[in-house]
């Protein structure tokens, strides 16, 4: 059976691991459904242990663009479109110049990246936007999206784009449609850039299915956890992740 499964996946990548991605890809899509942030993190963090770096930010960026695009549809009542539109235009130019950049980059800076990033979403107190202006609001989806295409994150600072929503149903729906958007972009230039998706797709279309489950039962099995209690104990979980991302980048850039 296993070998029926791994002439699915691609090189590399075990029938067990794949598996692994397919249920955390459905929990951390839970945990975003449930919290408004957070599963992308948990799930880039975790791929980056088991894949290469140029591999998990385009793959990872397929699978969000699922889960959030999921996330649009359920919550689409609660989008705030006068956001979308100057925010959406400056995060296709920042997917074209982030693309440039990662285009560059050697497999272990992208690790180190990640790494470094998770660790600044988890710790550092993130901007309360109080602006929402053509040019700044142009700016915000620039500079969000330029770093999801090194980092393969942009949630946590989209999100502080929406602070000023009072709806907790606002900001997760408004939030999902721009994360699909600028997904979208990403996927694109990836594409342009030559990643061959198709290597991956059975498990992207798995990781999406599950991911798109795992939104809509989210608020049901999580909504009873405390959310202050969550946020510690995820915030400790990330930053173990992230550490030791570092130190494997780190030590094998220096061997």
């Amino acid at each position: 059976m296993s070998f029926e499964i791994a002439q699915y996946l691609p090189d590399g990548l075990s029938p067990m691991f794949a598996f692994g991605l397919i249920i955390l890809s459905a929990f951390t899509s839970a945990v975003t459904a449930a919290f408004g942030l957070g599963g992308g993190l948990l799930l880039i963090a975790v791929m980056s242990l088991i894949m290469p770096a140029a591999i998990v930010v385009p793959v990872h960026g397929a699978v969000q663009l699922g889960s959030n695009g999921g996330r649009a549809f359920l919550r689409r009542k609660y989008i705030q479109w006068q956001f979308a539109g100057w925010f959406v235009f400056g995060s296709m130019l920042g997917a074209m110049l982030g693309g440039g950049v990662a285009a560059q980059l050697p497999d272990n800076f992208f690790k180190i990246a990640i790494a470094l990033f998770l660790l600044y979403v988890s710790w550092v107190p993130k901007p309360n936007v109080t602006k929402h202006g053509a040019l700044s609001t142009s700016i915000a989806g620039a500079f969000t999206s330029f770093i999801g295409m090194i980092t393969g994150i942009s949630g946590p600072l989209v999100i502080s784009f929406l602070r000023h929503l009072k709806e907790r149903r606002e900001i997760i729906g408004t939030h999902a449609l721009l994360l699909t958007c600028q997904n979208s972009f990403k996927l694109l230039i990836f594409i342009f850039l030559g990643f061959a998706f198709s290597d991956y797709l059975p498990l992207i279309l798995a990781m999406v299915v599950s991911g798109f489950i795992g939104t809509y039962f989210g608020g049901l099995l999580l909504d009873k956890l405390p959310e202050k209690i969550f946020r510690l104990a995820f915030r400790f979980i990330i930053t173990i992740v992230a550490l030791d991302l570092l130190r494997r980048a780190i030590f094998s850039i220096l061997s």
